[in-house]
Order: structure tokens, then sequence, then C-alpha cells
């Protein structure tokens, strides 16, 4: 099924909005800083911090969902004419028959965290409304004025890609007419001092498939996309790939066995070759071993010829939010035909066979794919086309 992307939002570390994030990208200016996370500031670490989370003023029919990271979602449906697209879909469609499907990794668990810490009472409301992985699916769902069918999936650093995929089936299926699918995951100690204890964090900017790379940047994201059969859009899903290889709690395959299978699922369900393929959008966190793993699997499956690289830079892994803001810089890519360069990379991996791009590039892509995986093996490759 090739379905129309109508609509994308994404607020990051580099920019809240699409044209402060082309500015970015444009500019090569990371949306990375020195780790100023007032919680967890005593790790030394840099972050991808959206600015203006805590001075957001939540409305007070919303109050009960109030936390960063339902802050964070609010700052992003605020962007880029996307509440404005989703009522016109709404107008077609009717408010019961457009789904909600989100991602998220940690949802609210830092508003659970600073509530413990400071000793206050934890009830069933607060974990419903705040906590829960469903809770950003209900405040999205309320703040749309959306009746349809809806479901959160937290599968790690693959959460917001797989979101695609679960829409794709439920509109082909008739569960609903069009979709919106989006991801959002907030800072939290639990992430940062998480990673810091697996020894995975960078003290500097991370700098993905460097031959010096030494860890992943944390950052915070919000991205949306309206997914609407009837809707009018050059840019169109075209193809998801699913695998779990289950190979490691933490690490990766070491050779890349489920990436590779979840990037050939994606590239037949698009009925595409190899070939077809003018960009990829590579999970790339930086880390030694992940990033050696993929780059096996992209070889294995598209070989040494694509243009490929990672976003990582400018927002700094947004685990369940990476999903959703690297699709979203695959569309970037397919309308403007510009390749963008990966970000702190100043010398390649000599073990690396991809062809890693470290400046930016022009070129007329008409087929891209985007990576995203998980802990445990949770695995997912999207491929987005520009109609002609």
């Amino acid at each position: 099924m090739k379905l129309p992307i109508v609509s994308a939002t994404l607020t990051a570390g580099c920019g809240a909005g699409l044209p402060a994030v082309r500015a970015a990208l444009r500019a090569g200016r990371s949306g990375l800083r020195p780790n100023d996370f007032e919680p967890a500031a005593n790790l030394v670490t840099w972050i991808g911090r959206v600015d203006g989370i805590e001075t957001l003023s939540v409305p007070s029919a919303l109050e009960r969902f109030d936390c960063r990271n339902n802050r964070l979602a609010l700052m992003g449906l605020a962007h880029d004419g996307f509440e404005s697209a989703v009522a016109r879909a709404v107008q077609r469609h009717g408010a019961q028959r457009i789904g909600v499907f989100m991602g998220t990794s940690t949802s609210g668990i830092l508003a659970t965290e600073l509530a413990v810490r400071d000793g206050q009472p934890l009830t069933p409301a607060f974990y419903r409304d705040r906590h829960s992985m469903f809770s950003v699916t209900r405040l999205v769902r309320d703040v749309l004025g959306l009746r349809g069918a809806a479901m959160t999936v937290s599968t790690a650093c693959s959460s917001s890609a797989k979101v695609f995929a679960h829409a794709a089936r439920a509109i082909e299926a008739g569960v609903c007419d069009a979709a919106v699918v989006g991801g959002v995951d907030s800072l939290a100690l639990s992430t940062l001092y998480g990673f810091n204890a697996l020894s995975l964090l960078s003290r500097e900017p991370c700098r993905p498939f460097d031959a010096e790379r030494d860890g992943i940047s944390i950052g915070e994201a919000a991205g949306f996309a309206l997914l609407d059969p009837k809707g009018d859009s050059a840019i169109v899903l075209e193809g998801c790939g699913e695998s779990s290889d289950a190979y490691h709690m933490s690490t990766p395959h070491p050779e890349g066995a489920g990436a590779a299978a979840a990037m050939r699922e994606a590239l037949a369900e698009a009925g595409l070759d190899p070939a077809a393929i003018g960009y990829v959008n590579l999970h790339g966190t930086a880390s030694r071993a992940n990033d050696a793993a993929e780059d096996i699997a992209v070889h294995a499956v598209l070989g040494e010829r694509v243009p490929a690289g990672s976003t990582k830079g400018w927002t700094g892994h947004a685990l369940g939010a990476a999903g959703i803001a690297e699709a979203i810089m695959c569309m970037l890519v397919l309308e403007d035909a510009w390749i963008p360069a990966t970000l702190n990379c100043r010398g390649i991996d000599p073990q690396m066979r991809s062809r890693i791009v470290v400046d930016p590039l022009t070129a007329n892509v008409q087929h891209a794919m985007t990576n995203s995986f998980g802990f445990g093996g949770n695995n997912c490759a999207l491929v987005m086309g520009r109609r002609p």
C-alpha cells in the first residue's frame, strides 16, 4: 500500500518545526549541548535538549497530563500546521475513523522519578495520566479531537518507526481510514543514568561512524505525521519491514542479521530493488557495536553505492522518538533533493564499508530508507518515496 504522508512536523534539540530543522541542517548547526539537564547535570555528557519545555503553559483542561513528555508532545503538535491538517482529515473521514499510533520508550517516567525523590504520593490517576505508556497517546488523541483506534508502541528505539507499520496495517484492514503516527520521548533520569551505567554515553558530541566514536548523546524529540490514502501529497510511505532477532538484551547481532532482514522486508513491501534506494538514514547511534553491526547489514542489503548517514549529530538519540524524527529527515531529503552530512564524523572508521556521507550532497532522491533498531533486537526499516 502506498500511503500519502499528508503532513508532518518535528521538534528536537536542533529546532522546533520543520523550517527551524531545515535551517539547522543547512547550517551544520547541531542541537547538542553540554549536559544542563538539572536533575542529572552531574553527568559529563552532551544532550539534545528542547528549549522551552519547562516554561510551557499547559491548558487547564489538560493539567492532569502535565509532565515533561506530554509538554513536549504539546509543543510538537503546535508547529507546521499539523493540527489544521488533521482537522481537514476529520472533515474527510470523521473523528471516529482516524487512528492514533504513538511510539515512546519512557513516556512520563521522569514525573514518577521526581515524585519518588520528593516523597510525593503516587496514585493510580498519576500513573494513568502522566507515567503510563498510553498517556501521550491519550493526550494527542484528545488535543486533536480524534476518536478512532489508538495504541502505543514501546519497543525501545524502534518504537516510533514501527507505528508506521501498525498504522498501515490498520488502514489496510479497515480499522481506520487515516492515521496520525508519532513519537515522543523526553529526557529522564532512567535513560541518562542507565546509559551511563552501560558506559554508552559519550563525553563529547556523538560521532556516528567515526573511527574514534565513543558513545551516544541522548536527545529528546516529538514528531508527528498524518497518513491518509485520500490525501494529496508528493511523499508516500512505500514499505515497512520489521524483525526481532532477540540476539541480546542490549547488544545488536554482530552481523546485523535482524537489521538486514527488516531492510529486505521493507524493500519487498515497497516492490523495489536495492538499487532504487537513493539515501539511507542510518540508525547510527555512535556506539561502537551498533554502528559496526548496522554497517554490515547495510552493505549486505544495499552495497556500497547508496549515500548513507546518521542525523543524530543534530538531534542526539531521541530513543522512542528516533524513528519518527529520522523518517521526517528522509522526507526532507526527498523534498529538498539535498542530503545532510553525518555531523561530527571527522574520520570514517576504516572498517566501515557503506558509503558514509561526511559532506552534504545535492541529489535527486526518489526513494529513501530509514533504519531504527532497538534493544532486544526490535528492528524496523521504512521506505518512503517521492511521486514523479
